[in-house]
């Protein structure tokens, strides 16, 4: 069997799988204090003979083989998080082979191989809610250098009507500061799966996803590009990305048909754990 953990900032995901990645159990566990959160973990694992694990977790994480830090949670908002050795805690309670990356590297491995983009050869993934990140995968493999793609933190020009702040606690008004769940809930004093099709907060929103949509595109040309996450669940949010996109872009580059270039999630919420679930089959190997 292999296991899998999809580590996100409010909650974790752990499942187990048959080598075909038939899901057989899966658990949802509240993200609290690592050493409680840990203990429901390995309690659910413990049931199973497991081959191999993989994790994706929230970030910023190190991915640097080298480094003395390796599998480690690093300057995460997250407080209690910060500094945690999570890949060596799972490896000194299972001695088996552990495939390591970011929660959104995970989604975009899980797209890619089973869902929106499979059978293409790259895919740029971006989670919008309770932050934005994003994950990508080029030419077949999963992007990363010294250290991991960071997407959400990418700085956007600001929307002519925005005054906002910014509610990231590192850089205030980038990406995930002025268009995460949490800076639309502060900004309009209500959150986003409440907020009206007409509301204003739609425009706004498209303009900073379309500006980094535009970015990812000039910097990575990737075959499509994948939007999912809590906020992505307003059906009509992508279209006026869309729509804003091409507007920015003004046929600078020559791409795919827009609906197959910017598109929804094949898998759903289930990207980040089928993605790990292949992070752990990929450690048979």
């Amino acid at each position: 069997m292999i296991g899998a953990i999809e580590a996100g900032g409010t909650k974790f995901v752990c499942a187990v799988s048959d080598n075909s990645l038939n899901i057989i159990e899966r658990v949802t566990i509240p993200t609290t204090h690592p050493e409680e959160t840990f203990d429901s973990i390995f309690n659910f694992f413990d049931q199973y003979e497991l081959k191999a694990i993989g994790i994706g977790s929230f970030g910023p994480i190190n991915v640097n083989r080298q480094s003395e830090t390796y599998g480690y949670i690093t300057s995460t908002p997250k407080k209690l998080w910060r500094n945690i050795d999570f890949l060596g805690t799972v490896k000194r309670r299972y001695n088996i082979p552990i495939g390591w990356n970011t929660d959104v590297n995970a989604s975009a491995l899980g797209e890619i191989t089973l869902g929106a983009a499979k059978g293409k050869s790259s895919c740029v993934y971006i989670t919008v809610g309770t932050g934005i990140g994003g994950g990508a995968v080029v030419n077949q493999e999963l992007l990363t250098g010294f250290g991991h793609p960071e997407m959400g933190h990418l700085l956007v020009p600001r929307h002519k009507k925005d005054t906002y702040k910014g509610v990231c606690d590192y850089h205030k008004d980038c990406l995930e500061g002025l268009a995460s769940g949490p800076a639309i809930e502060e900004r309009f004093g209500i959150r986003a799966k409440n907020l009206p099709e007409e509301h204003e907060a739609w425009e706004i929103e498209a303009h900073y996803l379309a500006h980094a949509a535009m970015a990812y595109t000039l910097i990575l040309s990737p075959d499509c590009i994948i939007f999912g996450g809590g906020v992505m669940n307003q059906k009509h949010l992508l279209d006026l990305i869309k729509v804003k996109f091409l507007e920015l872009l003004n046929d600078y580059v020559n791409l795919p048909p827009i609906d197959e270039y910017i598109i929804p999630t094949g898998l759903g919420s289930d990207s980040g754990i089928v993605g790990s679930l292949l992070l752990g089959k990929s450690q048979l190997k």
